[in-house]
């Protein structure tokens, strides 16, 4: 367990050693093998990692697809995004008070189910509560089984060690895989890279290696509490699955006036992301989504720069990214029973 001021310089120095001189839009850029492997209605596929899976550039995100006014409307927008390539879907077990998953279970109905790669998150930091959080999502989702288990809000620096202490979430969730109620273990966060990087070696001392993790990773994100620059090539290293999310940032960086929605995607898709995931609350945003994923290739070196140094000013104040330094996008900070 990795919890004392020492051993975590230690860590963060050793890759940041490994990372001095490398460029984010270089390294991205150069010497990674070709991510995409197929296209299925025009929406390119990657490999989500060593698990092999085959996923859609674009994933549809779980917390937008709960707000829309009736049920049926949520029900149409995931199917379009199903009938139009997109395979991944994300949700989480707190989405809007669960009504996320549950008009997920019913969009997911009628064989729906059988054509998607399902990804969820629960909250729980002890055995019991992400057991009990976890039996809840199937019931909801109308499923016997999640594809990916994803532990949510690892934005604490005592999370990792809370994860897997004696008693802790991964107990629960490895014994949960083992009755076959989940395929794949991962986990998300928004606040810092620096929290990522500990959890991945909190897991590495524990012999255990995820598979995803997720995080904003966005035309901001380069230049400020980068999770592209630190996190993403440690991910890389180890073939773990790469989930991009907030790659607009709740459309904050769009109005911002500085860059289009869709160079915000191919920005997310131009990263060695398995998956963007993007909320779609409306069938507009749902198409501009599938456009973006359809158009997509990769960005030039000056593109890319281009690019970074119109974001950079307003990047490196961290505005537009605020679930990095306010508590405005945690949920487990305004509900901490959620976590046992």
């Amino acid at each position: 367990m990795i919890s004392d001021k020492h051993n975590r310089r230690e860590f963060l120095g050793k890759f940041a050693a490994g990372m001095a001189g490398v460029g984010v839009g270089e390294h991205l850029i150069e010497g990674l093998p070709a991510l995409a492997t197929e296209t299925h209605h025009g929406i390119p596929y990657r490999t989500l990692g060593h698990t092999g899976e085959k996923v859609s550039l674009i994933g549809l995100g779980g917390f937008h697809i709960g707000i829309q006014p009736t049920v049926d409307e949520s029900i149409r927008i995931i199917r379009t995004a199903i009938d139009n390539g997109i395979n991944f879907m994300d949700n989480c077990w707190d989405y809007n008070n669960g009504e996320s998953e549950i008009r997920m279970g019913k969009a997911l109905r009628d064989g729906y189910r059988q054509k998607v790669f399902l990804m969820t998150k629960i909250d729980g930091r002890t055995k019991d509560a992400a057991a009990k959080q976890l039996d809840e999502s199937l019931q909801r989702l109308q499923t016997d089984h999640i594809d990916l288990l994803q532990i949510h809000e690892i934005i604490r620096m005592n999370d990792p060690e809370r994860v897997f202490a004696p008693g802790g979430t991964m107990e629960a969730l490895l014994a949960a895989k083992k009755a076959g109620k989940i395929r794949y273990i991962g986990f998300t966060g928004h606040k810092d890279p620096d929290i990522h990087l500990k959890m991945l070696h909190t897991a590495f001392a524990h012999h255990f290696t995820f598979d995803s993790v997720q995080m904003p990773l966005n035309v901001m994100d380069a230049h400020y509490h980068s999770f592209a620059k630190k996190v993403v090539p440690v991910l890389v290293e180890h073939n773990i699955g790469v989930l991009g999310m907030k790659p607009l940032a709740n459309g904050i960086i769009p109005r911002s006036g500085i860059v289009s929605a869709t160079e915000c995607l191919h920005y997310a898709m131009n990263l060695p992301t398995s998956v963007v995931i993007n909320g779609c609350d409306t069938m507009d945003r749902l198409h501009q989504a599938l456009e973006a994923a359809r158009t997509f290739r990769p960005l030039s070196k000056p593109q890319l720069t281009a690019l970074l140094a119109k974001t950079a000013q307003v990047g490196s104040t961290g505005k537009d990214e605020p679930f990095k330094n306010t508590h405005q996008f945690d949920g487990t900070w305004h509900n901490p029973q959620w976590l046992g």
